[in-house]
């Protein structure tokens, strides 16, 4: 099935809540900051697993959680000032 690049950010409040998120996206991506997690090679179904996953956990009146879905040509504008890498694009297919 297609894979594609998502990154995920989010702003939960609850320490055991968003240790609770961490901890079920670390398994599908790579943290590139406290609270975003970029995921390379999600397939549709896996991502709302994820998506699915993380809405019994956070707080719907406090918390915010976003999903960026981003396209090959978005991925290599991509731009990262300080430490940190591009994005690994090679494995994300363009439909």
């Amino acid at each position: 099935s297609l894979q594609v690049f998502y990154v995920v950010a989010f702003d939960i409040s609850d320490d055991k809540k968003r240790y609770r998120c961490a901890k079920a996206l670390k398994g599908l991506g790579t943290r590139v900051q406290k609270s975003v997690f970029e995921c390379p090679n999600l397939s549709e179904r896996r991502f709302l697993k994820l998506k699915t996953a993380i809405e019994k956990i956070i707080d719907h009146t406090t918390d915010t959680v976003r999903y960026y879905r981003l396209c090959g040509d978005c991925l290599d504008k991509v731009e990262v000032s300080g430490t940190g890498s591009q994005p690994d694009s090679s494995d994300v297919h363009v439909v």
